[in-house]
């Protein structure tokens, strides 16, 4: 087996343990490590588990055996993303590589926030570390998509997702369990949700995830109206919402959301006044439609994508703007 073979099947088990962290570590990315001794065996493991806890080059170093400890010198580091090069909600992780004087260092793909950039792996290098980039870059990329997505275009992936009858209503009553686990599934992978005014009024809704296990994310109500009191709704009790009555417009509002609070997704769940906007401004990545077989006498239309789907599972179909 190659020098490359083993790269490679080294940062795929690497990419099987960042994927343990789904759910738990937005807006950070999912990331894995995985250390080699000389003769190949594996010494250390680890991955990001959860935001602002440590991350997979910490939790891989310590993971090592104290027999093991004096072959971190002569060892290799596989890591999915550029180790970090910042004091954020943890040291930098390259200044540990470099403290531990790892013989070399594999990465699978740059880290595209401004505040490493390169930055970690010039750490690396200036320490007299051996350091190769581009392992299995394109899955690596993959796996954090949404993060690459807003480090790039400085805004955050944004997800539509409704429920409308066959006749093109809004409604969310035929939901299913499944469906609604698949829901709650894409609450955990998201940085925030968005709804309107009108939304919370009507529905009462808690916004957070419960259907399966994951963070909740953090509420954003759209309120240009400026209709809600604390009195409204119980999700305006919660000290995380975010309560928009400004007039930005969507371009706006995704940049500040970016830059001010450092989101990297956002999944937009309705009501139709505000999905209709994200379709008009283009702003958005994705649109998971749950399409129910029945009629309703509806009054609210649902939203229109002008695109053909991409694909779907069963009765909710996916769509993906294909300018990004």
């Amino acid at each position: 087996m190659t020098t490359d073979d083993i790269d490679r099947k080294m940062m795929r088990r690497a990419l099987q343990l960042a994927a343990a962290g789904r759910g738990a570590v937005a807006p950070n990315p999912m990331v894995g490590a995985v250390i080699t001794a000389p003769d190949g065996r594996i010494i250390g493991q680890g991955w990001h588990r959860r935001f602002g806890g440590p991350h997979a080059e910490v939790n891989a170093v310590a993971s090592v055996a104290e027999a093991n400890r004096d072959l971190l010198r002569q060892s290799t580091i596989y890591v999915t993303l550029e180790p970090c090069s910042h004091y954020g909600k943890t040291p930098p992780c390259a200044r540990l590589l470099a403290e531990c004087r790892f013989a070399r260092v594999v990465v699978g793909a740059g880290d595209p926030n401004p505040k490493v950039a390169g930055r970690g792996i010039a750490i690396l290098k200036d320490a007299g570390i051996e350091v190769t980039e581009g392992v299995l870059a394109d899955q690596c990329r993959s796996q954090n998509r949404e993060f690459m997505f807003a480090h790039t275009h400085h805004r955050p992936w944004v997800t539509l997702k409704w429920a409308q009858s066959s006749n093109g209503f809004l409604d969310g009553t035929f939901s299913t369990p499944l469906t609604r686990q698949i829901v709650h599934w894409r609450r955990a992978h998201s940085c925030a949700i968005a709804v309107g005014a009108n939304t919370v009024i009507a529905d009462n809704p808690s916004l957070n995830t419960r259907h399966i296990e994951g963070n909740s994310p953090q509420p954003v109500i759209l309120d240009r109206h400026n209709l809600l009191r604390d009195s409204h709704a119980r999700i305006m009790a919660n000290r995380h919402t975010i309560h928009v009555t400004d007039k930005r417009d969507i371009p706006a509002l995704l940049a500040w959301l970016y830059a001010d609070r450092g989101y990297t997704s956002l999944l937009v769940e309705g009501g139709a006044g505000v999905l209709d906007s994200f379709i008009a401004s283009g702003m958005w990545n994705e649109a998971f439609v749950e399409l129910s077989p029945l009629k309703i006498n509806g009054k609210v239309s649902a939203p229109s994508i002008a695109i053909p789907p991409s694909g779907h599972s069963g009765n909710i179909y996916h769509y993906i703007n294909p300018i990004f």
